[in-house]
């Protein structure tokens, strides 16, 4: 709004005007102020009472889970990938960043739905085998 580029939101349609999306606007800092507000306050009341928050007996536990899933699901990446990858070496790209660019090209996506660079590529094929770097 500040750099006067026209969008249209889809909830208020074409016709909304800028002093109505400037209400909206304010509206919704406003409301987003007040449950921070909100929130502290019931954090600070519960502290007050001696109420001890989070579940800090856990956290190696949770930490340990967390990446067991993240390398799990980082290997069932892989697995998916690592057929394209072999499909476009036997064409004759040998290269990391070549393996980039044409996984780019097909349109294949990484893990977290970005363009792919060198360092994806390595971090994938070092999942197959280390050597073949």
């Amino acid at each position: 709004m500040v750099q006067r580029v026209p969008f249209i939101v889809a909830e208020l349609g074409a016709d909304a005007d800028p002093f109505m999306l400037h209400l909206y606007a304010a509206l919704a800092e406003k409301e987003r102020r007040m449950i921070s507000e909100r929130t502290k306050a019931a954090l600070a009341s519960r502290k007050t009472t001696g109420m001890k928050l989070g579940n800090p007996t856990n956290t190696a536990e949770a930490a340990a889970r967390g990446r067991k899933n993240s390398i799990r699901e980082a290997d069932r990446f892989a697995q998916t990938v690592l057929p394209i990858i072999d499909s476009i070496r036997r064409s004759g790209v040998t290269s990391l960043r070549g393996l980039a660019i044409a996984l780019n090209n097909r349109g294949v996506h990484t893990a977290r739905d970005g363009q792919w660079q060198v360092s994806n590529v390595r971090n994938v094929l070092a999942r197959q085998s280390p050597t073949l770097l």
